[in-house]
């Protein structure tokens, strides 16, 4: 029953497209992908996590992608980190040559950068005490580069004494020799020239991530994955890595980590369930007895009520219907089956056990066992995918009893600093010379320390590689998504608007099968489940129940989507 749908290359209507749904555009080149590959050039915080979770636990299975490629975030991300490895290299051998020719007067500048570093670290805290202190820290930075700068270039000849000792320089220029105040003279304009330089370097480096956003990410050299420049990436490591995550993301055989199953969906948003007696109908007359359901029967008469969903409601004429833009016309359908991590002998053993997909799904269907479990997934990739809504629906009969469980999950947009790369990178390349070097000056102070903690934390990451035992250490499950990871803490009301009528929309097509199918079979629900709103504290609430006994459970109405972390329900389907 499996309903994968074939890539296509844009996500735009057309006449020609068929009338019963559209094909969402493929992962490997969709906009909530290109926007995940430019967010690794611009926080390198982010592209930190992407090469640790994806590079360097390299036992871990990746977690499923939902709308985008996780193989082609880590290449941008590998080759972003190489970039600035080598930028900042370059920054700190500007600095050691340029101490070096200006016999030492270069490094009086490290302390009041490296104090207005440490002043940008105190404002990006949130307790207002460390902010403050970085207000004061900031003040006496900058009071402290006036006072070298007034120094150097105004009053460097003229100073004499012991302020001059204490500086290092102006005693010599005020006292001693010509010859010895030519060479601090040439120092001086040596300490102007470096620095020069560094703003140079500072400047280069920010042009150079622009360009690779505006020119080697732009939409449409995106979309041309074979001339991707980091697709080329070479090493073993990397090979075998990217050959991994391929076959593992979006493989319909998901293996978890038993702390986070639903890794890599988003957040759970009012996960539900819903028990129902199963009662024979009164109608049925005496010769006739209900039939048992199956779990697989029950889902088989769900899918098809879903498949309506992709079909465009008349407009008068097929061009009319087939220029329809809404994205549940790109629904996506198919079964998964979860197995734990646990117990695999090597990671690659779990793309043998995908080839089992079908034996897998026949066994876990029915079963209703706790660590294999067999969903129904339905996932609607709004917004070019970057609101991805997906609905996990299992079904299990047991004694007597249907149980429904149903866990909602919603990947919010791409983070605002992601999606606002393009505006950025074509700001900076249209900005005037001035405006540039404005720009790389306000930025220079701070050049030395983040270019001495990328260094660090390149090596640490190398540390990792080469004394973690990672590869040949027992398989786990995800960690993190990706995905997740640069998802927005919170949604617009337009977005927020699509997520509650996609899942609304799927979740009464959901209680229609689960009514129809038990009905059929002769069960009493006639009058079940006729119209599931969401009521108070998130539960289920079904308007009409007769002559059947129903339990509804489901907390959580006021769960909202914010902080990277749903509030969940006390009870639902995670």
């Amino acid at each position: 029953m499996t309903d994968i749908p074939i890539p296509r290359q844009s996500t735009a209507g057309g006449g020609d497209e068929p009338r019963d749904g559209r094909s969402p555009v493929h992962p490997s080149i969709s906009e909530a992908g290109r926007l995940l590959c430019a967010g690794t050039y611009l926080d390198a915080g982010y592209r930190d996590r992407v090469i640790d979770e994806l590079y360097v636990h390299e036992e871990r299975i990746v977690a499923p992608s939902y709308g985008f490629d996780a193989s082609r975030v880590l290449a941008h991300a590998l080759r972003a980190r190489r970039a600035e490895l080598g930028w900042a290299a370059g920054v700190l051998g500007a600095w050691f040559v340029g101490t070096l020719l200006t016999s030492g007067l270069l490094a009086g500048l490290l302390v009041p950068f490296l104090l207005l570093s440490l002043a940008d670290w105190l404002r990006a805290r949130d307790l207002g005490l460390l902010r403050f202190l970085g207000v004061v820290v900031r003040i006496y930075a900058w009071w402290m580069l006036a006072l070298l700068v007034l120094v150097v270039v105004g009053f460097g000849l003229a100073l004499g004494g012991a302020f001059g000792d204490l500086l290092g320089f102006g005693a010599g220029l005020a006292l001693g020799s010509p010859s010895n105040g030519a060479a601090e003279t040439a120092a001086l304009w040596g300490v102007l020239a470096v620095f020069a330089a560094l703003v140079t370097v500072v400047g280069l480096q920010r042009g150079h991530v622009a360009r690779v956003i505006a020119n080697e990410l732009s939409p449409q050299r995106y979309a041309d994955r074979a001339g991707d420049p980091a697709e080329s990436t070479e090493g073993v490591r990397f090979g075998r890595v990217r050959q991994r995550i391929r076959a593992e993301q979006h493989a319909p055989l998901i293996t978890y980590n038993i702390n986070d199953p639903f890794c890599g969906a988003g957040d759970p948003y009012r996960p539900w369930h819903l028990s129902v007696e199963l009662r024979p109908r009164e109608d049925l007359g005496p010769d006739r007895k209900p039939t048992p359901v199956t779990n697989a029967h029950i889902v088989e008469r769900i899918v098809p009520l879903l498949q309506r969903l992709r079909v465009p409601s008349p407009h008068g004429s097929p061009q009319a219907e087939a220029a329809v833009l809404d994205r549940m016309r790109e629904l996506v359908i198919d079964e998964c089956v979860f197995l734990p991590a646990g117990g695999l002998p090597h990671r690659d053993t779990a793309q043998l056990v995908q080839q089992q997909f079908p034996q897998q799904r026949a066994e876990a269907i029915e079963e209703g066992g706790e660590r294999r479990r067999h969903f129904l997934r339905v996932r609607v990739g709004g917004w070019d995918e970057n609101l991805v809504v997906t609905v996990f629906v299992r079904v299990h009969t047991q004694g007597g009893m249907m149980m429904l469980e149903v866990a909602p999950h919603v990947l919010l947009p791409v983070h605002t600093l992601f999606h606002n790369a393009d505006a950025m990178a074509q700001r900076y390349l249209n900005n005037n010379r001035f405006g540039k070097a404005v720009w790389a000056l306000r930025h220079t102070p701070g050049s030395f320390a983040t270019s001495i903690g990328t260094l660090a934390r390149g090596l640490a990451s190398w540390w990792r590689i080469a004394t973690g035992g990672h590869g040949g250490a027992r398989p786990e499950g995800p960690g993190l998504s990706v995905r997740e990871l640069a998802a927005q803490d919170n949604g617009s009301l337009f977005h927020l608007m699509d997520l509650d009528r996609y899942l609304k929309t799927i979740q009464d097509r959901v209680v229609g099968g689960v009514t129809v199918a038990l009905h059929d079979a002769g069960w009493h629900t006639e009058e079940f489940a006729q119209r599931a709103v969401t009521v108070a504290e998130g539960g289920v609430f079904i308007q009409s129940v007769h002559d059947s006994a129903f339990s509804v459970g489901g907390t959580g109405h006021h769960n909202t989507v914010k902080g990277g972390t749903a509030n969940k329900g006390s009870s639902g389907g995670k």
